[in-house]
Parts: structure tokens; C-alpha cells; sequence
């Protein structure tokens, strides 16, 4: 396909000469490449995502799965991507717990072989209404069985109950520090706090001696409000690290949907981001254009934006062909013009639904 829509082959040049100056001085791809989170460990700058592992409606999940995600598992692994995010409410109905009980099957299964990294696991713990501060660390205790005594986990609040429930965001904040010193956690982080309340939890765990390791905030070219309300900024004075999920938005930059073979992704995702996925036009043909001139798929390029702007993104992963494609993402970046142009087309893009869990 042509490039660009009416760009003109000079701009074009001009563009693919400055990218390519900006990538061979700036932004040489690196190998082994690694980043840590928090004080807890060393990990690749990248990790995996497994809310489908169990979910049978959003993601159709079946058993005949799982020797497939074991494959992927094991991939990324001896690839050095070792951090694996999950949750105790992942799987629906009684699969609930599911994907955190197939990460430690697969953690026990993997032992004893090489890898790069050890797997990380950062698990995240529901803030359910009769969730206080026993409460969380018997939920930390049950996670821990299913994911494995020897696993090294990171636990994170999952979202706050700030904005129905603000008398139990204390006693759950209290609760999780119990889990580290208790030992049952390497780590502690959030998901869906903004730099306001981020900076509130780390004060509160501070008085106990117990540091932040992460804050996990959704963030793609789609949902870009985490680097615009100073989320970023505040992590870094906290020495916290971010953790971007749904850095494909749900599937809407995957370069799957928006044609004519397949318009719209299927079951309740179609209802959600339709608005969306028919108004990103523009930019997931810019997506494929730097996609082919890179040589890459159009969810790495994603992948590799967030990577540019400081978060470990965390892509979704349900086969072993999905787990290659993320960690190709790996050992190159984007030139600074293609992210700035990224950005500028994305600025005119509906950006999808946030989080309804999300606080300032």
C-alpha cells in the first residue's frame, strides 16, 4: 500500500532518513535489554498479561488451552520476559482464580530449566466490599497457594474503594502491608490510582517501612490519560514503577479489526469499542505504515510506543504466536518523529472508555 494518504514521497524520505538518524543515535536497540520494578528484581522492560487464561466470556477460554499457554509461558521465559501479571478474580464464574492457578502449574513446571530471569509474578487482589484488612491477607494466603510457596510475587491492590467505599481503603492499604511483612509478597503495588491517591498510599506504607514497587494504569495511543495527569512524573520522585496494561486497547490496535473482513471484534468487546475502533481509521493506517517500513507487526509498534514514553507494558497473551509477536517488540524503539507523529494522529482518535475502578 502506498504511503501515507497524500503525504508526498519527499515528506516521506525526509521522514524514514530522520527516523533512522534518531534510531542509530538515540535509540540503538539493545540487547538483553531490563529494567526493575521497584526494589523488587530485575525484569525485561516488557511483560505478559493473562486475564484471558480462565475468562470464558470475554476471551473464550477452554481447558484445551492451556498446553498452548503453557508453550507461551515458556517462551517468553527462555526470551527473558519474565514478569507475568494476573489477578485472584481472573476466570469467570468457578474458573475463578484460574489463571493464577495455571501460572504456578507452569512456574513448578518450568523449574530447574534455564532462563534469563526467574518468573515474577504480580498478582492483583479484588477489593471486594467485605475485603478489609484480614480480609486481604487471607486472599494474599490463598493466592499464594494456587500460585506456589517458592513463586516471587508482587501484590497489588487492584483497584480502590476510595470512591464508594472510602473507610476500607485504609484497612486494605494496612492489610497488604501485612502481606510483606509477613513474607508473603516480595513487593507491593496499585492498579488504577492516579498520582493523587498514588502518592497517599505511598506515604501510608511508608510510615511501616514498606516501599511501592508499582503502580499498573491503563495506557495505549488510545488511553492516554496516565501520561497527562502527572502519573508518570510522580511515579519516578516515588521510585515506583509504571505498568501499562491494555497497551492494544482491547484488541482495537491490534490491526485485526476495521476492515471489511472483520469490522468489529466479537461479543461484548464489539459494544464497548466500536465508537472507537470506527473513528481510528486514520491511525491504525499510520500504524501499518510504520509497521511495514519497521518490518514489525502493528502490535509491536504499539507495544514499543508505550515502551518509549517509561511503561512496562503488559499486552494480553493467549497463544504461543501472540507471546512471539510481544517480545519482538523487544531490542529496538521507535525514532522520536514516529512517536511524535503517533501521538498527533492518536490526539485525533476517540480515545477508549477508562477504567471505571480509576481514582485521581
Amino acid at each position: 500500500r502506498g504511503r501515507g494518504r497524500g503525504r508526498g514521497r519527499g515528506q516521506q524520505a525526509l521522514r524514514a532518513r530522520a527516523g533512522l538518524f534518531d534510531a542509530l543515535l538515540k535509540r540503538a536497540p539493545k540487547r538483553n535489554e531490563s529494567t526493575t520494578i521497584g526494589d523488587v528484581g530485575d525484569i525485561a522492560p516488557l511483560g505478559i498479561g493473562t486475564w484471558a487464561w480462565g475468562n470464558q466470556v470475554l476471551w473464550d477460554y477452554s481447558e484445551e488451552m492451556d498446553a498452548e499457554l503453557q508453550e507461551a509461558f515458556n517462551y517468553c521465559l527462555a526470551n527473558g520476559v519474565n514478569l507475568f501479571d494476573t489477578a485472584d478474580s481472573y476466570g469467570t464464574g468457578k474458573l475463578e482464580g484460574k489463571s493464577e492457578a495455571l501460572l504456578g502449574q507452569f512456574c513448578a513446571e518450568y523449574s530447574g530449566r534455564r532462563a534469563p530471569r526467574s518468573p515474577l509474578i504480580a498478582t492483583k487482589y479484588a477489593t471486594y466490599p467485605n475485603r478489609f484488612r484480614a480480609g486481604m491477607l487471607k486472599a494474599c494466603e490463598e493466592s499464594k497457594a494456587r500460585l506456589g510457596t517458592d513463586t516471587r510475587v508482587i501484590g497489588q491492590l487492584h483497584w480502590s474503594p476510595r470512591n464508594y467505599a472510602p473507610w476500607q481503603e485504609g484497612p486494605i492499604i494496612d492489610g497488604i502491608a501485612d502481606c510483606y511483612e509477613a513474607g508473603l509478597i516480595a513487593g507491593v503495588g496499585v492498579s488504577n490510582y492516579g498520582p493523587r491517591s498514588l502518592r497517599e498510599v505511598h506515604a501510608r506504607l511508608a510510615d511501616r517501612g514498606v516501599p511501592l514497587a508499582s503502580a499498573q494504569v491503563q495506557f495505549s495511543l488510545l488511553s492516554r490519560f496516565p501520561e497527562r495527569n502527572g502519573l508518570f512524573e510522580t511515579a519516578a520522585e516515588l521510585g515506583v514503577t509504571v505498568i501499562g496494561y491494555s497497551p492494544l486497547a482491547l484488541g482495537v490496535l491490534s490491526g485485526k479489526y476495521g476492515g471489511a473482513e472483520q469490522p468489529l471484534p466479537s461479543g461484548l468487546r464489539r459494544f464497548a469499542y466500536s465508537k472507537p475502533l470506527r473513528e481510528a481509521g486514520p491511525l491504525l493506517d499510520l500504524l501499518r505504515d510504520v509497521a511495514e517500513e519497521r518490518g514489525k507487526s502493528v502490535p509491536q509498534v504499539c507495544i514499543n510506543w508505550s515502551l518509549c514514553k517509561g511503561a512496562v507494558p503488559i499486552p494480553g497473551v493467549k497463544s504461543l504466536a501472540q507471546a512471539k509477536d510481544a517480545v519482538g517488540a523487544l531490542g529496538w524503539r521507535l525514532s522520536d518523529a514516529e512517536v511524535a507523529e503517533l501521538d498527533s494522529v492518536a490526539d485525533t482518535c476517540t480515545p477508549v472508555s477508562q477504567n471505571i475502578f480509576s481514582v485521581p
